[in-house]
């Protein structure tokens, strides 16, 4: 008896629901695609400030004969610059 009474409710509720469409505005558009340019060449910017560095820390470590966990790091960023390289595709393929 409440299963009728829960689905006819579902049915009344769910009747108008409205559908928007899957297009954005053009507007809106343009905005967001500026707005990851400008975050993806932030990302490619950043991943190479990370080799360039990790890369003088482990010169300057050989130099004074320090051993560290530079390769560790170096690992960690260049896992972040395949992420902002394939962050675009893995989306679209997702998503499509």
């Amino acid at each position: 008896m409440s299963s009728s009474l829960l689905l006819k409710a579902s049915v009344f509720l769910a009747s108008d629901v409205p559908d928007p469409g899957r297009e954005a505005p053009e507007e809106l558009t343009e905005k967001v695609n500026t707005v990851l340019g400008i975050a993806a060449w932030g990302g490619t910017a950043a991943g190479v400030a990370g080799v360039l560095v990790t890369g003088a820390m482990m010169a300057i470590s050989l130099k004074r004969g320090e051993s560290s966990e530079h390769m560790s790091r170096l690992g960690m960023v260049l896992g972040g610059c395949v992420l902002v390289a394939t962050a675009g595709p893995l989306i679209s393929f997702v998503f499509n």
